[in-house]
């Protein structure tokens, strides 16, 4: 019996579930609040683990264009070289990553946006 794309894209999202649930806190407040802006930033965005973090994609086999990730106390959002981002004025730097200790609603409106540009 074959797996459907429903039920892999369920296992995929419950693995980020998962993963983001077994974070200390305040990392998994964090990340549980990161989750739910990607997805209402980008409802065609697929969570999926990578790298053994969640990473978001526009299809299941497709490169991941955001992620966020906890790596010894430090949490970081990012955007995959795949994302579609803006150069910095005046500069060739394109941005990639920022980290968090907190998360409020203008970073949560940051990230938004960022998620909305990484995939137009």
């Amino acid at each position: 019996m074959s797996t459907t794309k429903t039920d892999k894209a369920t296992k995929d999202l419950q693995e980020v579930l998962e993963k983001i649930a077994s974070w200390p806190q305040p990392y998994a407040d964090i990340g549980t609040k990161l989750h739910d802006a990607i997805l209402g930033a980008g409802p065609k965005l697929k969570p999926r683990i990578w790298y053994g973090m969640p990473g978001y994609a526009t299809g299941r086999s497709t490169p991941v264009l955001v992620f966020f990730r906890l790596d010894d106390g430090v949490m970081s959002f990012g955007i995959s070289e795949k994302a579609r981002v803006e150069r910095e004025p005046d500069s060739t730097l394109r941005p990639s990553a920022w980290f968090l200790e907190e998360i409020d609603d203008a970073t949560l409106v940051k990230i938004s946006d960022l998620v909305r540009t990484a995939f137009s």
